[in-house]
């Protein structure tokens, strides 16, 4: 299907998006660097206007309209988390090209935290905005997801939202069936055991050994172990925390550490933490890709997306056919 995606950011959901056979045609971010690393490693089909100011005539038509909005006002690692934050008015945005384009799904991503805030209010908002955005409506659900399901190696848990233009046929499964599981439960499952960080890192020489390997260099900062966010033991037997992007542009971004536990991990490992490929290469400087990694969809997790979105073209695909 053809694809329109919102907060691109460098790439990761559509990234699993193509994997699933699905056609990119527009992107959108204002973050310079993150739309570089998207045109060198997706595509130049990424336009970093602020999405604001882009007229919805000039966004191509589209089956899918795909978007992870920013999510640091609904993060509950923002204690004054509000409505009113302008970076939670950009879901108005999304609503706004849905609106005017019509696609026959939409798919949105955020925090977890978008459940809790303001007592649920905010998320009842931002759904009834998306049913309304078609006279022939939208059917909208939301589900809590965990990355690591999917082969992620990362304990990441994400909101999906997503939306079915009334006159198409449903999605077959929702969420999308996962693929691995807890060790201690996925032999009765019959699904994959969670991909521990160790064994997505174990390829990686150290960084003083992998110069020539892109974004391989890890920051001198000496470790500290007080249980605080990136400040955690990393246990190399199981996914990793989740890799967040908390900090500011002037260095204060917070950074997982190795599971070997002697260091911070570099952009490279925290991009295979994330499920990138070892091939995909981040610009900007050494901050600016940490907070590209942390900020993007999982490449896996978007694959997993596409893959319901594929079935349920195919759903109705047949669906024409039985009716002619």
């Amino acid at each position: 299907m053809r694809i329109v995606s919102l907060f691109s950011g460098a790439g990761g959901l559509d990234l699993g998006l193509r994997r699933a056979r699905h056609e990119i045609v527009w992107a959108n971010d204002i973050f310079l660097d993150a739309a570089a690393t998207y045109k060198s490693n997706i595509g130049d089909h990424i336009d970093t206007r602020d999405i604001c100011t882009v007229p919805s005539e000039e966004i191509p038509e589209c089956d899918v309209v795909v978007g992870g909005f920013p999510c640091q006002g609904f993060s509950v690692a923002n204690w004054g988390r509000t409505l009113e934050d302008p970076r939670n008015r950009l879901f108005g945005e999304l609503v706004r090209v849905v609106h005017d384009k019509q696609p026959r799904y939409f798919v949105a991503e955020n925090v977890k935290g978008l459940l809790s805030m303001d007592k649920g209010r905010a998320l009842s908002v931002i759904e009834a905005a998306f049913e309304k955005a078609s006279q022939l409506g939208y059917r909208v659900r939301h589900q809590l997801v965990n990355a690591a399901d999917y082969g992620v190696p990362q304990l990441r848990m994400r909101v999906i939202i997503v939306g079915v233009r009334g006159d198409q046929p449903d999605f077959q499964i929702f969420p999308p069936p996962p693929t691995h599981a807890d060790p201690s439960t996925a032999r009765m499952l019959r699904l994959k055991p969670w991909v521990t960080v160790g064994d997505a890192l174990e390829h990686f020489p150290e960084p003083e050994n992998g110069r020539h390997i892109p974004n391989h260099e890890n920051s001198q900062y000496k470790l500290r172990f007080n249980g605080h966010l990136g400040h955690r033991f990393v246990d190399p037997a199981k996914p990793a925390p989740t890799v967040t992007a908390r900090g500011d542009d002037r260095g204060g971004v917070v950074v997982l550490h190795h599971p070997g536990n002697h260091r911070r991990m570099t952009a490279r490992e925290l991009a295979a933490v994330q499920s990138f490929p070892d091939d995909f290469v981040f610009s900007g400087t050494k901050t600016s890709a940490y907070r590209q990694i942390a900020n993007a969809v999982p490449p896996l997790l978007g694959e997993a997306i596409g893959t319901m979105l594929a079935e349920a073209e195919a759903a109705g695909i047949a669906r024409k056919a039985e009716a002619a």
